[in-house]
This record gives C-alpha cells, structure tokens and sequence, in this order.
C-alpha cells in the first residue's frame, strides 16, 4: 500500500525524476523559513549588505583608486554575486545529504536528486535575487550599462558549476572524515574571501601577488566577469577555460568518491564516524 509507484518506460521514469526534482527544488527554495519570498529577500539583504561593508571598507582603505574606471558600485556587485554564487553552491551541495541521510532511506529519494535540487534551488535564488537588485540600483539610483551582458551571465553560471564541482568533492568525502572536512570547508570558504579577487583587478597586481590567486578558479571568473561588464576593462591575467576546466576535473572527481562513498556507507556513519 505504501509502496512508491514507479514507471517501467524511460520516458516515464524520466518525468518522474524530473518532477521529483522539481519539488525538492521548490522545497530547498523555501528555505527553512517555509516561504519563498521570505528567502528571496534574505538572500537580497545579505548581497546589500555585503555590497554596503566592501563599499565602505574599500573607501576607508583609498582602495577605490584601483577600482576599474565605471559604476563602482557595480564593479563591487559583480564581485559579491560571483562570490555569493560559488560559496552558496559549494554549501548546499556539500551539505545535500549523504548516503546515509534520513532522507535516502525514502524511495526514489537519491544522492544525484538531492544534489541537483540543492545547485538548482541556489541557482534560482541567486539569478533573482541579482536582477531585482540590478534592477533596483538601475531604477532608484543611476542608470547601469552592462557592456556584455551575455558573458557576464555566462560566468555566473560558470562559478554555480564549480561551486557544484568542490561542492560533490567535500559531501564525497564528510563521512570519513566529518570533522577535519568541516574544518577544511570553513578555512576555505574565509579563504575565499580574499582569495577571490573581489575588491581588486588583475591586471593592477604585481606578479608576486598574481602568483597568490592564480590558482583559485573564482578569482578568474570574477576577474573575467568585470572584463565582459565593463568595456574599459580588458583582463589579460585571467581565463576562464581555467576556471572550466577546474570544475570539470572536480567534477569528476566528486562523482568518482560519491559513488565510491556510496558502495561503502553504513548506517553507523551517523553515530560516531567510520567503524
């Protein structure tokens, strides 16, 4: 009687993995609040306010001069919702639930449904909320141009598919090691505050200082981000094939230990660590 109804056809099965998505998605969207718009406009406080501190920080510091030459408020923007879009996915995906969450023991509940609905829900929450601020900016205060709006959007993207790459690598690997991943999460993430490259340009920093945030897939994006936004600003340090191909190979390897964690889950996980 309480047995879930499954299609035997792959256009069936493929419609109801879709729609089980679907409601998951709308289900993470909601947030712990349980309504959509209350987490909309949470996540619109805290681009502001995000925006607001590295405005005035960036003005105590004389760090404006190295702004690059247009809207500097948007400049700060298109640092902050890369940032926010990387870090957002990262977390949700990594903390989507493991093999042996509550939630798998539930058919047709599984690992990849969680994770997609998880980036998805990030991914909505996060394009919203940047247009309604763009817009309100554009609307309330000055008119903003958007030199390449195309590219812009594409390296948005872009940091969301990393951020699912380190996101899979760390839920990967939580079960063996909660703690120190948890740790390593935590440095990392504070790390990327400055690491991403959100209040200066590339093309301004010496070589020693270049060699500091080259590895970082994030701090190539944004970088290449304002290159699209901006038409006075033309990035010749940073690429985002890099950034792609980062994402592709954590990717992978994320997928690899997800399936290898999965094939050796136990139950006792949760209660103590790895026996």
């Amino acid at each position: 009687m309480f047995t879930a109804k499954r299609s035997n056809s792959t256009l069936g099965s493929t419609f109801s993995l879709l729609e089980l998505v679907f409601h998951l998605t709308a289900r993470r969207i909601r947030g712990s609040s349980g309504n959509a718009i209350v987490g909309l406009l949470s996540n619109m406080v805290q681009a502001i306010m995000m925006v607001a501190i590295f405005y005035l920080f960036m003005n105590i510091l004389g760090m404006r001069r190295a702004a690059v030459r247009g809207d500097f408020i948007l400049y700060l923007m298109s640092g902050v919702f890369l940032f926010m879009t990387y870090n957002k996915t990262m977390s949700a995906v990594s903390g989507s639930g493991g093999p042996t969450s509550a939630m798998m023991k539930h058919a047709p509940m599984t690992t990849a449904v969680a994770i997609l609905s998880s980036a998805l829900a990030v991914l909505y929450n996060q394009i919203l909320t940047m247009v309604i601020v763009l817009y309100l900016y554009h609307a309330a205060f000055t008119p903003i141009e958007i030199n390449d709006w195309v590219g812009a959007l594409g390296m948005l993207l872009l940091a969301w598919f990393v951020g699912i790459g380190i996101g899979l690598v760390f839920l990967a690997a939580t079960p063996w090691a909660p703690g120190l991943v948890g740790i390593i999460r935590l440095v990392y993430t504070r790390a990327n505050v400055i690491a991403s490259g959100k209040m200066f340009l590339a093309n301004t920093l010496p070589p020693k200082m270049l060699a500091m945030f080259s590895w970082n897939p994030l701090f190539h994006l944004i970088d290449q981000s304002r290159g699209f936004t901006f038409i006075n600003y033309n990035p010749h340090f940073t690429d985002w094939h890099y950034a792609l191909y980062v994402g592709l190979a954590l990717l992978m390897l994320g997928l690899l230990g997800e399936f290898y964690t999965r094939q050796h889950a136990s139950v006792s996980w949760g209660k103590g660590g790895v026996l």
